[in-house]
């Protein structure tokens, strides 16, 4: 019996898969150094595909748009610590921890990653000069992120106390602006916020603080 004859397969190759993760992961990229170096206002199709070198026709294919691809980047982890990345995994799990030592785990993680991440500083320091609709973008981002950090360090407790998550949200803004401080001036109330030992200081004492309120 002739088995029936089947179309060409649609399916595409390990090879175009390859490619296209490549191209991807290159236009992502592109969208952080762009940011970086030229502010929102420099950030155009044109601008990311000639920074990831390829074509924009490409950009358009694998996102649908600029609006798309900056929403991409803002979930891939590139720009912002996710939840996931801040509570760890198995042993470094800080969920399995009493509420104050969890507090105190979280914040000093989320100063470790922006300090890890030099293009989000520059970001967040062109954020303050220029809102528009991409920006937007990106803030809508860390509103969800925000929610889910509530969830991370107590849930209901959290929202029977609304002054932890007022101080949380200023030791968070706060660690963005000495951050963003930081690119310009070395010292900032006596604390060198250019060096390890300086930032040590202050997670130290959020540590304390946490205790204090929560311990």
């Amino acid at each position: 019996m002739i088995p029936p004859r089947t179309g060409p397969s649609t399916r595409p190759s390990p090879r175009a898969e390859r490619n296209r993760d490549q191209t991807s992961q290159r236009l992502l990229a592109a969208v952080g150094e762009v940011l970086a170096r030229d502010g929102f206002t420099g950030l155009g199709v044109n601008a990311v595909a000639k920074q990831a070198g390829v074509d924009k026709v490409l950009l358009y294919r694998y996102f649908g748009g600029l609006p798309e691809l900056l929403r991409a980047w803002g979930e891939s982890g590139q720009f912002w610590p996710s939840i996931a990345e801040l509570r760890g995994e198995g042993e470094h799990d800080i969920t399995h921890l009493p509420l104050a030592a969890r507090y105190a785990a979280f914040m000093n993680r989320f100063v470790d990653a922006l300090r890890q991440r030099p293009l989000t500083v520059e970001i967040l320091a062109s954020e303050v000069a220029q809102r528009n609709e991409l920006t937007i973008i990106l803030e809508t981002e860390r509103e969800q992120w925000g929610q889910g950090v509530g969830e991370l360090l107590g849930g209901q407790e959290l929202l029977h106390r609304p002054e932890l998550k007022n101080i949380t949200l200023v030791l968070i803004a706060g660690v963005q602006y000495l951050l963003v401080r930081g690119r310009t001036i070395r010292v900032f109330g006596g604390v060198d916020i250019g060096s390890d030992e300086g930032w040590q200081e202050l997670k130290q004492s959020i540590g304390l603080m946490a205790q204090r309120l929560l311990g």
